[in-house]
């Protein structure tokens, strides 16, 4: 196939068409890795199953995302973007409907995995979509808006999950995506034009390293707290994980089509935000988890009410990261991502020192918000970085690294905060929970600070607005400015 790195069939709605479909696709995806979270109770309730069980539940959806999510934007610079976006969101949105008519918990379990499978495909897909869709003096204030979206999905998926299982039924958290999945099929045939990389033969070598390392690596932190962190299979998973992975970067140095280029990592630009996105994960992901549960177990709130107090923390995006796109536009993107690090682990350490037995809403909204401000504030630079680092032909590649970084971020996130919580404390009593979030918070708070600190890392732009989009061949990238 010849090298195509623009649209070669003209949208028939533009820009407004590519945002609506790629956000929304994007906020499905995200939407669930946590929305299980607050169903659990139910779920066992009518399925049955151990806690092993349950667990898996949220696992195995984690499990698929993040070990297929390069191979998914591989696929599609190789055979199209739009025809496998539309592949990927075919696969998630009938896996869904899967999940809501589960007769057991085996098959939801089974469901679970088939919708990570096309999540992996469809979520790196959607910012090459939206970017090809996009003019490049535009692109800060669109990913402003995806990055919105897809910062909401994943901090209000307890929320969502909650709520749906107290008013409906836990069955509604799966449903929810189908009629959504059924509108966007025709708007993305229709609205969204085909694109692709670079053409290159699929790395299937690359494939079975990387998906066979992500695997061992996120199935380990899965299942190290529940079977304890020297269990024979758990340190296999991690050793033989680490290995694969180590292998996986020898062979990108050294391969001629490798699926993803090790050289990609000389720039600043792309090995700072993919580092920083990796951090910042794992301290939010952590504290959500955690957080959420101290609402409800602790403080005695509804899995509503308790999603409604964490609104200035979750809604926030949703009013922020439209600016902190424009922002990124004028002054570039690593002041912005920086900042809204650093205000994040702020609001995280302040949460650390606020929270008890009894701790009252007015005592930790400060908290709430300037973390709130500060997760807005990296959504949409991060974005802009991650697709301005790379040439156009390799944005497939970069947006899948950094969706599979984010999620391993997430999988270390909950398995590091829960062992912390578990040594610390437990679900003995109020008190003994408090005692073991607090350090897990402030292990959240360091993270998201080393996170920042990776940030900075970044060069200052050269050149306002600048954006790389080199096409031509080149021994090794620049360091994007941007």
């Amino acid at each position: 196939m010849p090298q195509q790195t623009g649209p070669t069939t003209a949208p028939r709605g533009g820009v407004i068409w590519a945002l609506v479909i790629t956000s929304v696709a994007g906020f499905m995806a995200s939407l669930d890795n946590l929305v299980v979270t607050t169903a659990l109770p139910s779920i066992r309730e009518d399925l049955g199953g151990a806690l092993d069980d349950l667990e898996w539940t949220v696992s195995a959806y984690t499990l698929t995302f993040a070990v297929l999510l390069m191979f998914g934007a591989a696929l599609g610079d190789r055979f199209g973007r739009r025809r496998l976006f539309l592949a990927g969101l075919t696969v998630f949105t009938g896996a869904s409907a899967a999940a809501a008519m589960a007769p057991g918990i085996d098959s939801l379990i089974a469901a679970r995995a088939v919708q990570g499978v096309g999540a992996a495909v469809m979520m790196p897909l959607t910012l090459t979509l939206l970017t090809a869709a996009v003019p490049a003096a535009k692109r800060g204030m669109a990913y402003g808006i995806w990055g919105a979206v897809n910062g909401l999905a994943v901090a209000s998926g307890p929320l969502i999950g909650g709520s749906l299982t107290e008013h409906v039924s836990w069955h509604w958290i799966f449903w929810l995506n189908v009629p959504l999945g059924l509108a966007l099929l025709p708007l993305a045939r229709l609205r969204l034009a085909e694109s692709h990389g670079t053409g290159a033969p699929l790395d299937i070598p690359g494939t079975l390293l990387a998906s066979g390392g992500l695997f061992g690596i996120v199935y380990g932190l899965v299942r190290g707290p529940a079977d304890g962190w020297t269990d024979s299979i758990v340190l296999t998973g991690l050793l033989a994980g680490g290995a694969l992975l180590i292998a996986f970067v020898v062979h990108g140095s050294r391969a001629r089509n490798p699926m993803l280029p090790m050289r990609l990592f000389r720039s600043r630009a792309f090995a700072g935000i993919n580092a920083a996105s990796l951090l910042m994960f794992l301290g939010m992901f952590g504290s959500i988890f955690l957080l959420s549960q101290y609402m409800q177990g602790v403080l005695g709130y509804s899995p509503t009410e308790a999603g409604f107090r964490m609104l200035p923390w979750t809604g926030m995006p949703m009013l922020v990261a439209p600016v902190a796109g424009m922002l990124s536009d004028r002054i570039g993107g690593r002041p912005v991502v920086a900042a809204g690090l650093f205000l994040q682990a702020a609001g995280l350490g302040y949460l650390a020192s606020v929270v008890t037995a009894d701790a009252s809403y007015a005592a930790q909204l400060p908290g709430l918000i300037v973390s709130g401000i500060g997760m807005a504030l990296y959504f949409a630079p991060a974005a802009n970085l991650v697709m301005s680092s790379v040439r156009s032909s390799e944005q497939g590649i970069a947006s899948g690294a950094n969706n599979a970084l984010r999620e391993v971020g997430g999988a270390l996130g909950i398995a590091v905060m829960s062992s912390i919580f578990a040594a610390q404390g437990g679900y003995e009593s109020a008190q003994s929970f408090v005692d073991g979030l607090r350090p897990a918070l402030v292990t959240g708070a360091a993270t998201v600070a080393l996170a920042g600190a990776a940030a900075l890392l970044i060069p200052a732009r050269r050149t306002p607005g600048r954006l790389v989009t080199r096409t031509e061949p080149a021994p090794a990238l620049e360091t994007a400015a941007h």
